[in-house]
């Protein structure tokens, strides 16, 4: 039965090409390719984790336990993301008493926060029992959103901006701004759990234009991408996919609206761990000569780097891979092999013809690849010859490879031609600026005001006593 269907599926796919061969023309494109700087014959791949949690803020595992999890689990570099709590290293606590306060409340304990010895520190980072392979931190890491009004959640790294600031980022572009004075990067974490869009039931109604709500979101973030360089994408998959399984469709929505006004948007994929069984499902492999701070934050702002996740969600998805692979993989992908037993699908090059208009991805562990341009999938193959679907293109493609292991996502490869879309023009006022006013004249009255400053002292002195 498999193989019926992997023959009807070529044969589909041939006379599609047939059609498509007389419905299209050459047009001369410039292919932007985020990996052109990439050597992949000599630079290596470093398996990353941009955001999680400890006890620290919100997370069930102490800071120590978390670190040398990620160590155990062949993770090359790492990004403490507590909520509001600007990480100062490993081997430094830095806590605040309104985490403290909830702490006591959730569980019933004082907060214990344990970082690494000075000696271990240094065993992790010069990979001491893996084979000199070191772990390396993200300086900076913080998810500004603590008591958020609106739950709006963005990570920056390499910034010392949002250290104990409550409400966090009610409104987004105020901490993105901020951050990008202050010198570090940002990204969108996890959309789909504030926008709503994890409560629909098919992909159609997730991210809907037509939807009021939706277009406002979408106009927020495009607004966003827009304007400040530092922010560098959104997460498309993150923890188990169960809150981000629609946001690759936002994802292509946010590239058609901003690849015309001159930038890309990368995506990443995180374990967001706040427990320990989340480490390993998801990571971004960042291409790179060298394993250090530097090498990491110009990784992140060209787009040198590729997102893996281990769950699919979207049954949409699923149904098209089931198509291409001729298995069915249901409605819910889970990979939970931990130990690389079924490894996932890896990138080990990628070239751009400008001169035949092609891109090809060259990828270990994977059973399909497809190109995606404008939200729909356009072709199947490693290579894909951009005259061949001309009708079917707009301002970029991009492609996702799956296995048994999991799915890799690579970033869009952007598209200057004759007849490119142009920019949409749109006065955009963003409501947010205005819950963010309200949050602060709450949050002074009830800190400053006799009553709640003498709760919140009196709190504190509880829990730190």
């Amino acid at each position: 039965m498999k193989k019926l269907i992997s023959l009807i599926l070529a044969i589909v796919m041939a006379f599609s090409c047939c059609i498509i061969a007389f419905a299209t023309e050459d047009i001369d494109y410039t292919i932007n390719n985020p990996y052109s700087t990439v050597d992949f014959e000599n630079w290596d791949q470093y398996k990353a984790d941009l955001h999680c949690h400890t006890t620290a803020s919100d997370g069930d595992v102490d800071m120590d336990v978390m670190i040398e999890e990620h160590y155990a689990q062949d993770y090359d570099v790492l990004a403490l993301t507590d909520h509001g709590i600007v990480s100062r290293g490993w081997t430094q606590v830095n806590t605040r008493n309104y985490f403290k306060i909830v702490s006591a409340v959730k569980e019933g304990r004082k907060q214990v926060v344990t970082p690494l010895t000075e000696e271990r520190y240094n065993e992790i980072i010069n990979g001491v029992g893996r084979n000199g392979r070191g772990m390396v931190e993200v300086p900076l890491g913080n998810e500004q959103n603590p008591t958020s009004l609106n739950n709006a959640h963005v990570n920056s790294w390499f910034a010392d901006y949002g250290d104990g600031l409550l409400g966090g980022t009610s409104n987004y572009e105020e901490v993105v701004r901020n951050v990008e004075s202050a010198g570090g990067l940002t990204v969108i974490n996890h959309p789909g759990e504030y926008t709503g869009a994890k409560e629909e039931s098919c992909q159609a109604d997730a991210y809907d234009e037509d939807d009021l709500w939706y277009g406002y979101v979408i106009d927020k973030f495009t607004n966003i991408l827009t304007n400040y360089e530092s922010c560098i994408g959104i997460d498309i998959n993150s923890k188990k996919d169960g809150r981000t399984k629609y946001d690759r469709k936002l994802w292509d929505i946010l590239l058609q609206k901003v690849v015309p006004t001159g930038r890309n948007v990368f995506a990443i994929a995180t374990t967001d761990a706040h427990q320990l069984d989340k480490v390993g499902c998801a990571w971004t492999d960042l291409c790179m000569p060298e394993n250090n701070a530097a090498n990491i934050r110009t990784c992140l702002q060209n787009g040198a780097f590729f997102a893996v996740s281990r769950y699919i969600k979207n049954a949409e998805e699923l149904a098209q891979f089931s198509l291409e692979t001729g298995v069915d993989w249901g409605t819910e992908f889970e990979q939970e092999d931990r130990d690389g037993t079924i490894p996932a699908p890896k990138a080990t090059n990628v070239i751009v013809d400008e001169k035949n208009d092609t891109i090809t991805l060259s990828v270990d562990n994977a059973l399909t690849v497809h190109w995606i341009a404008d939200g729909q999938v356009i072709a199947v193959g490693n290579t894909i010859d951009l005259d061949d679907y001309s009708d079917k293109i707009g301002s970029y493609v991009r492609a996702e490879a799956f296995g048994e292991g999991g799915v890799l996502y690579t970033q869009a490869f952007t598209l200057n031609y004759d007849g490119a879309p142009e920019t949409e023009k749109a006065i955009f006022f963003d409501f947010g600026n205005i819950i963010t006013k309200i949050k602060y004249m709450l949050i002074d009255m009830g800190t400053s005001g006799p009553i709640g400053k003498f709760v919140y002292e009196y709190l504190t002195k509880q829990v730190t006593e």
